[in-house]
């Protein structure tokens, strides 16, 4: 049976997201999404508020009929790198490692790794060079928020010379834009071990952008953050500037 899970989205929790989990869930819902994956910047913190919720299963099964996948995307030396089907411990901490090290540790725990829009130099997407060394499992070759559309096409080409298994998926800030892009996954049932393995196969993606508007609603929250970022630094009398 296909079931429309978006495997890259954001909640409040990555910093530059402004929805909580509970919105994004009722957005895709609304959509007609079967289930997403919460990939939030550097912290699995959104999995554990859920379970706390009930709005997610330790055993991976949905809840109501709706299947959260748990994630993270991990900002790597060499770039992001979304960790699929799994949390990771003190993700904070890995910030900055090497990708490899990252790859390794997210098979050591039962993800999948799956670089998001590599290519795309803007968003800190993974080069060509880095993406023949490491050991990943798919690739990201829609990513609905890129900077640049080629890049999605730089993506899918090198997916397709390296035999790699495809996904898209919206890169959501917002609860309005989850489920812009989609993977397709048809699978025996809805849950997270069977996601997993389906997301190893040939699959049909749901490929559109973010409107215009979606787009600089996502700018502005990544501005936003950085300028957080920067005020603690600026009023603490060091002078320093980030």
């Amino acid at each position: 049976m296909p079931f429309n899970i978006d495997l890259h989205t954001h909640s409040f929790f990555s910093g530059d997201g402004v929805s909580s989990p509970e919105d994004l869930i009722a957005s895709a819902r609304a959509k007609g999404l079967h289930g997403i994956a919460i990939t939030d910047h550097n912290t699995c913190d959104a999995v554990d508020y859920l379970l706390g919720k009930k709005l997610m299963r330790e055993d991976g099964l949905p809840v109501d009929g709706f299947l959260v996948i748990p994630g993270v995307e991990v900002t790597t030396a060499e770039g992001h790198l979304l960790c699929i089907g799994t949390t990771l411990p003190e993700a904070a901490r890995l910030k900055g490692r090497a990708a490899r090290d990252v790859c390794a540790l997210i098979h050591e725990h039962g993800g999948l790794a799956i670089p998001p829009h590599p290519y795309d130099l803007f968003r800190a997407g993974i080069r060509f060079a880095t993406l023949e060394t490491l050991p990943i499992d798919a690739l990201e070759v829609f990513n609905a928020a890129t900077t640049l559309r080629r890049y999605n096409t730089f993506a899918f080409r090198y997916a397709q010379l390296r035999g790699l298994p495809m996904t898209a998926a919206s890169d959501a800030h917002h609860a309005a834009a989850v489920g812009t892009a989609y993977t397709i996954l048809n699978c025996e049932e809805l849950s997270v071990k069977s996601a997993l393995a389906q997301i190893l196969k040939s699959n049909e993606l749901n490929q559109r952008y973010l409107t215009p508007r979606d787009s600089m609603r996502k700018t502005w929250n990544n501005w936003l953050r950085l300028r957080r970022k920067k005020l603690p630094e600026i009023t603490s009398g060091d002078g320093g500037s980030g």
